[in-house]
């Protein structure tokens, strides 16, 4: 256990499920120009790696697996943590002998490290060629362009308006499954530990009829699952007068109308009862009691919430400027229990040792997973990031042997209550979403429950996108494990 905490930094639920980065795959449909991306961080970085494959494909590339066949390789990165930055400079040295090989192959940054470290990347690392923010992905063409003419070049200017609605994303290491579609760019939040309303910019949504529509594609190519993305997807609001979270400067009178998250999630329902619905992240002080009762309306919405709680003391979230207390955090918990039910899966994001966290605090954190019982949890030991409020404000002052302590208390709580929560579930009857056969077994299926529960099956005479009624006989803190009752049961 210590081992692995020593490597444990600050990340949000979407970075933890994502850690492995993610490569193109081969793809020959006789484009004469080979194009590689390799993925780090979170949900949102995976989607927009699908945005740039799109804009590069009409550019006239295909893609490959092998970084040594490609005339262009784009590292797209996480700027979350150091870890993550310090993971990307290792790989660029890998990249330098591929170009030594191949003279003439372009390498760009792209993401939040780009946008956060701009042209002292291209300082700092002489192998780049361009350096790309999250907004400026359009403009990838021409900076290439530029870069076989030997200019190197750099775009991370931060749009008020880009959501890239109308590019259809090309859907990379896809299971045929689950897609994800972004819903929202950007963060508002200003939480004090965090660098990604300063490398992602403000908050915009995008037009809920474009997303109606790449839902309904999805859908028609055989995915059985879409999960709306947003680093805060409560506080989605678009207007056709004006989109900037309806933070209207027209009279209430001169808009037609607003639509809400909980209208986004009807509408995106709406498209097919088998099409299953996710969403995430949730703010504890944004989720509406609409929100919930429209989860409760619709079986194809999944009766799951990632409810960051980062903090069990109201001092502490203070000073994270999470703009919620505990009590707070608590009613909102009771209110999804009381309008889902007890078996509505809730997550969380734990920081421990935030500055100044005194250990009755860090106690506070223990009590109130015991008072929600997480189902699962994504639990890190807080890191200093440059440019963030709480690095502008507050000393870096817990020891980092009281930061792994606590953490390894944090953890191992969870991993109970975790075990706790599964034990719930033997002997239910539950409907699972194949998605493939079984890492660790040829002879069985994975999958996930409404609850976002992994749940294995033993293989039988169904395959991935089917949908099982499974009965659950038993469970770890981490997997259910079933047997198949029946194949695509009548939703």
């Amino acid at each position: 256990m210590n081992n692995l905490i020593a490597d444990i930094d600050i990340i949000s639920a979407d970075e933890a499920q994502a850690c492995d980065f993610k490569t193109t795959a081969d793809e020959n449909t006789g484009k004469t120009r080979k194009l590689y991306i390799e993925s780090y961080g979170c949900a949102m970085n995976f989607a927009d790696s699908e945005i740039v494959a799109s804009i590069m494909k009409e550019g006239g590339f295909d893609t490959t697996a092998d970084f040594y066949q490609a005339d262009v390789i784009f590292l797209n990165t996480c700027s979350i943590r150091e870890k993550a930055e310090q993971t990307v400079r290792k790989r660029l040295t890998d990249f330098q002998r591929a170009k030594r090989s191949k003279p003439g192959m372009t390498i760009g940054v792209l993401g939040c490290m780009a946008e956060r470290l701009k042209e002292k990347l291209l300082e700092e690392e002489k192998i780049v060629d361009i350096v790309v923010g999250p907004d400026a992905y359009r403009d990838l063409p021409n900076l290439i362009s530029n870069a076989e003419d030997g200019q190197k070049g750099v775009n991370t200017f931060l749009s008020r308006e880009e959501t890239y609605a109308d590019i259809s994303p090309v859907r990379l290491n896809s299971n045929g499954v689950s897609a994800f579609i972004s819903i929202m760019r950007g963060c508002d939040n200003m939480c004090s530990f965090c660098v990604v309303p300063f490398t992602r910019g403000r908050e915009r949504s995008r037009d809920p009829y474009s997303i109606v529509e790449e839902a309904k594609d999805l859908f028609s190519k055989g995915f059985k699952e879409v999960t709306l993305l947003g680093q805060n997807v409560d506080s989605y609001k678009w207007s056709a007068e004006e989109n900037n979270k309806a933070r209207l400067n027209k009279k209430e009178e001169e808009v037609t109308s607003i639509v809400n998250f909980a209208n986004l999630l009807e509408m995106v329902a709406l498209v097919d009862p088998a099409l299953r619905v996710r969403f995430s992240t949730s703010h504890p002080k944004d989720i509406t009691d609409d929100v919930l009762y429209t989860i409760k309306k619709y079986d194809n919405i999944c009766n799951y919430i990632h409810l960051p709680a980062q903090s069990g003391n109201s001092r502490v979230l203070e000073m994270m400027n999470r703009t919620y207390d505990r009590e707070w955090y608590l009613e909102r918990v009771s209110k999804i229990r009381e309008i889902l039910g007890e078996e509505c899966g809730i997550s969380s994001d734990t920081i421990t040792g935030f500055c100044s966290e005194t250990e009755e605090e860090h106690q506070d954190t223990l009590s109130l997973m015991d008072i929600v019982k997480f189902d699962f949890s994504y639990m890190f030991f807080y890191s200093e990031r440059p440019g963030t409020l709480a690095a502008k404000k507050y000393p870096d002052d817990i020891p980092m042997e009281v930061k792994k302590r606590r953490l390894s208390e944090v953890i191992k709580k969870q991993s109970a209550l975790s075990l706790e929560r599964n034990k719930l579930d033997i002997g239910k009857e539950q409907i699972m979403l194949v998605e493939g056969a079984s890492k660790k077994s040829a002879d069985d299926f994975k999958g996930r429950n409404s609850a976002n529960k992994v749940v294995i099956v033993p293989a039988g005479d169904f395959s991935k996108g089917d949908y099982l009624k499974v009965k659950i006989t038993d469970c770890t803190p981490a997997t259910l494990f079933g047997e198949v009752i029946e194949i695509n049961p009548t939703h």
